[in-house]
């Protein structure tokens, strides 16, 4: 393993934050801005870690950051996949190698994702992990950006966290759990030497009989775009359209939920912009709080 480059990695960071404006990552600039770019707490809110890490990096006294906070920083600060690539290299880490469903979202996509200020839109990898969503998807979701990244997989979320289901009509959810399944047996089969899908199938075979049932079933889905019901705690039932747009290699997906115009839910979906995120960050459980 390679050397911490203290003093570059904090360089690097800070000419990163000093070259994005809130609204290119879909913050609201506020008042009383005395240099540009993103403020410190900003870049530790995106990349879902507490401010006095990040600014510890930025002073040059931080500890070596994990690959997983090294991905959540080239997500937050917006870095091409060169600019990935050396923000590894800093921190004396090789990058994600190719063969695998990397972790790391285009800056364009993360910007077409910040533009979607009125639907709830997320991004997320083959088997399930979530890698960035907007406000609107907290709202609707809960906001997992404080999550562990382990916790952030939608698929081990639906089996392992029982809150989770709220979120679905009772008789919605075996339809949800025979999806998550069989997408999952998709990505097994085309990537067979991806060590994460792997692990992700035999935690779940060991701690959920009825992922065991499904798995056994050997029912085998591409993701593709559905109408999804959402009990929403606050403004009801939302009967959402979700496009699916799937990036070069299928490797990583733009979800997009959206209500018809004119309807019961269109009009839910706009009460729950206004609502914003109060009060909708997920509890241990999985729930919202």
């Amino acid at each position: 393993m390679d050397r911490l480059d203290r003093p570059q990695l904090a360089d690097f960071l800070r000419r990163g934050r000093a070259r994005l404006d809130p609204s290119d990552v879909g913050l609201e600039a506020g008042s009383r801005r005395r240099t540009p770019g993103l403020r410190r707490e900003e870049v530790a809110q995106l990349a879902g870690m507490s401010v006095d890490y990040y600014t510890r990096l930025e002073q040059r006294r931080g500890p070596r950051p994990s690959r997983q906070m090294l991905g959540a920083l080239a997500r937050a600060l917006r870095l091409s996949g060169d600019e990935r690539d050396h923000l590894f290299h800093l921190a004396g880490e090789e990058p994600p190698r190719s063969g695998t469903a990397s972790a790391h979202v285009r800056p364009g996509l993360l910007l077409i994702l910040d533009r979607l200020y009125d639907s709830p839109a997320l991004i997320l990898n083959d088997y399930g992990d979530v890698l960035a969503q907007n406000r609107m998807s907290a709202a609707l979701t809960g906001d997992l950006s404080a999550l562990p990244p382990a916790d952030r997989n939608m698929v081990r979320r639906f089996f392992l966290c029982p809150g989770v289901r709220d979120l679905f009509p009772p008789e919605d959810q075996p339809v949800h759990a025979r999806a998550h399944v069989a997408s999952l047996r998709a990505v097994t089969a085309a990537r067979p030497d991806d060590p994460a899908p792997a692990a992700l199938v035999a935690e779940l075979l060991a701690a959920s009989e009825e992922f065991k049932a499904l798995w056994d079933s050997h029912e085998v889905a591409v993701r593709r775009s559905a109408t999804k019901r959402f009990q929403h705690p606050l403004v009801g039932l939302l009967e959402l359209d979700c496009e699916i747009l799937l990036t070069d290699g299928n490797n990583q997906s733009l979800l997009v939920h959206s209500a018809r115009p004119g309807t019961e839910s269109h009009e839910r979906l706009e009460l729950l912009r206004v609502i914003g995120l109060q009060n909708l960050t997920p509890s241990p459980d999985g729930s919202h709080s």
